[in-house]
């Protein structure tokens, strides 16, 4: 019998003696698991170190990001004051304009009282034509008038002569800086919230 035994297992599928000795496919269904978990550790941990790296340079290309945004919000702060440096060009040209308009009216008044019909002619012109614009007005008026155009040249020239000698550029400084000033608590003001009487009966009860 137990020739025949040992004959027949032979005979028997791999099935079938996995099946008669469970005890022997638990060290290797542990050691697989022992396996995969390692395996899924390690992955783990590469997945957590590529993320960390990811991370930090995202956040190393953020910062510089900022850093970009910062300088030129530098530069645009600077620009709010204006970027002069060592010339004032701009201020130029409203000064001269001004002042050609104010030659306008000088030589308009002096027509009127001495030449009636020169005055007609010349406050149809100033009409049609703005003489804050400066160089334009004198431009187009010469070629019409070149006397006229001449003597708002000439008075331009003789009032800004006078107003150098009167401008106290100390004086304008401290008249600027005195209504910023006012400017400044004028909104302050307005932004404060004082109590009303209603609150203070309230808070005393």
């Amino acid at each position: 019998m137990v020739g025949g035994a040992a004959a027949a297992l032979p005979m028997v599928g791999s099935s079938v003696v996995l099946d008669s000795l469970p005890d022997l496919a638990i060290p290797r269904s542990s050691s697989m698991k022992k396996k995969q978990q390692l395996a899924g550790r390690s992955v783990e941990l590469g997945s957590s170190f590529a993320i960390s790296g990811i991370c930090s340079r995202s956040k190393g290309m953020a910062r510089k990001q900022q850093q970009r945004k910062d300088q030129r919000r530098l530069v645009i702060a600077a620009e709010l004051g204006g970027q002069y440096e060592d010339t004032f060009n701009d201020v130029k040209t409203p000064i001269m304009n001004y002042f050609t308009y104010k030659a306008v009216r000088t030589v308009m008044n002096q027509l009127y009282e001495m030449n009636p019909t020169h005055y007609r002619w010349f406050y149809d012109f100033v009409v049609m034509n703005k003489p804050g614009t400066g160089k334009h007005f004198i431009r187009t008026l010469a070629k019409e008038r070149q006397d006229l155009a001449e003597r708002v040249m000439v008075t331009r020239l003789h009032l800004y002569g006078k107003w150098i000698k009167k401008c106290n550029h100390a004086e304008m400084y401290q008249e600027i800086s005195d209504e910023n000033l006012a400017l400044m608590r004028e909104r302050l003001l307005e932004t404060v919230i004082w109590p009303s009487d209603d609150t203070n009966t309230e808070k005393i009860g």
